[in-house]
């Protein structure tokens, strides 16, 4: 028989708690048995959306842990927080899937694989785009060959700004964005803030699966610099490997995001390889894929994805259940490559030059 999991939620300082949790309670083999935030009033909207128990509610991790006895963590706090969030939660044994990114540097990265390594734990990165069908396609495309050796990954990414919507995508007004701003820590440095850190390892970390591991030789990366906020809002990255260029942008503030109307540019990928270039927006229905058969482009319907590959939390559990590596995005192996492509942008960008990548 399947292990059934139970599963606890800790810390909700990423609004992507509540889809994540949404997704647990749809798992057959899943419960929520407990949630927790130090921040009680910031659980209120998934505790009604699971009807949780007030048994369930905890605002001591702690507690949480030893009460709710879950047999797997879902964790979602500040970027800045992830390194000592895993510190903590690593002696416990527990499984733990930590939202995008990975971490606000590459050694807040090693010191979470690290403190897994030392308690056996598995660690899963999420990275929602992963789940995207369209991009799903489009790597099952150039694995297949179809468009030769990918040679190019270009990535622009990014939405109105991480204000704008709370769990499930519910837009907020822009008094309530303006608000907000101040007390957010998606705009303190301290606390891993910035388009930057943000969205760029969507782009590294998936264009790092799109290229079957490679890593760059250099980053050159450039930001805005507003006088009114401590942390970019835009950023581009250029990535130099030893067999050509590839370019990551990073945009809080687009016209519109790209699960309601793509922006233009739009949201997605852009893939060149030898043979034909590809062609993935973010949550659209096709590919275009362009080659010597249909030089002029051709529309593919994107794969309709199915069970273990439609979101973290069946990909997790499935691979608990029977015993599998965690591999591609989510593994910590391949997000450490795309986290050391984001710290080398960092550098990149305050010391205004081109970097050899941070190893």
């Amino acid at each position: 028989m399947k292990q059934k999991f139970r599963v606890a939620g800790i810390s909700f300082e990423h609004m992507h708690m509540g889809d994540n949790l949404r997704m647990v309670a749809e798992h057959p083999d899943c419960e929520v048995v407990g949630i927790c935030d130090a921040n009680l009033s910031r659980m209120e909207d998934a505790r009604g959306a699971l009807q949780l128990p007030d048994e369930r509610v905890f605002g001591d991790w702690q507690h949480c842990i030893e009460q709710a006895k879950p047999d797997l963590l879902v964790v979602c706090p500040s970027t800045g927080d992830h390194a000592l969030w895993v510190e903590r939660l690593a002696p416990f044994g527990l499984p733990l899937l930590v939202e995008k990114p990975m971490a606000a540097s590459l050694a807040d990265a090693d010191r979470m694989i690290e403190a897994c390594r030392q308690h056996d734990v598995v660690l899963a990165i999420n990275w929602p785009l992963v789940w995207v069908p369209s991009h799903r396609t489009a790597k099952r495309i150039v694995d297949s060959g179809r468009i030769g050796q990918l040679i190019e990954v270009h990535y622009y990414g990014g939405n109105r700004g991480p204000l704008w919507h709370t769990a499930g995508k519910k837009a907020l007004t822009a008094d309530e964005v303006q608000r907000a701003k101040p007390g957010s820590w998606f705009y303190q440095a301290a606390s891993g803030g910035g388009s930057l850190l943000d969205y760029l390892g969507y782009g590294a970390t998936l264009g790092t699966w799109f290229l079957a591991g490679a890593r760059p030789i250099e980053v050159t990366t450039i930001i805005d610099q507003s006088e009114s906020l401590e942390v970019d809002e835009h950023s581009i990255t250029v990535a130099r490997y030893a067999f050509g260029i590839s370019k990551f942008e990073t945009r809080w503030g687009t016209y519109t995001d790209p699960w309601t109307h793509q922006p233009q540019p739009k949201c997605g990928f852009i893939l060149v390889g030898t043979e034909g270039t590809i062609s993935s927006f973010d949550y659209e229905s096709t590919i275009r894929i362009q080659d010597r058969n249909y030089p002029a482009g051709q529309d593919v319907p994107a794969d309709e994805l199915s069970s273990p590959n439609q979101n973290p939390i069946q990909f997790f559990v499935d691979c608990l259940q029977h015993g599998k590596d965690m591999d591609g995005p989510l593994s910590p192996q391949l997000s450490r490559i795309g986290q050391q492509i984001v710290d080398t942008a960092f550098h990149s960008a305050q010391q205004k030059k081109t970097l050899p990548l941070l190893q």
